[in-house]
């Protein structure tokens, strides 16, 4: 999702597979996995407990979490610097279609011109 002389991508379903590219190995998307399963309970929690002024470190850990994927795992950029909600709506798509087993057929359809490898999607 370089910036620049590329077009903006005007929907969510074109995002999709854009998205789905830049999560090609599979660390990154289980640390994109963990990053968001942690930072979204510890935001119930921190609601539950009435401590918001503590809310920010939730999306601190999250967002931590996948970045390094993307900068030391997929050596690429984040999409959320260019489109942060839909790159978080994203996240959880991607979280539900692992826990559904369906994440890895994904990544082969966004990628067709690559086979992906078995390290890849495990």
């Amino acid at each position: 999702m370089a910036s620049g002389a590329t077009a903006r991508i005007a929907s969510f379903k074109a995002f999709w597979p854009c998205y789905v590219s830049q999560h090609s190995k599979s660390v990154t998307r289980w640390l994109h996995f963990v990053g968001t399963l942690v930072a979204t309970s510890a935001l119930v929690i921190l609601i539950v407990v009435r401590l918001s002024r503590f809310i920010p470190l939730a999306f601190v850990f999250g967002y931590a979490m996948a970045w390094f994927g993307h900068f030391f795992v997929e050596k690429n950029r984040p999409a959320t610097f260019e489109y942060p909600l839909w790159s978080f709506l994203a996240d959880y798509k991607m979280a539900g279609l692992m826990l559904a087993g369906k994440m890895d057929a994904e990544v082969r359809k966004a990628m067709p011109k690559k086979t992906a490898t078995q390290d890849e999607l495990l």
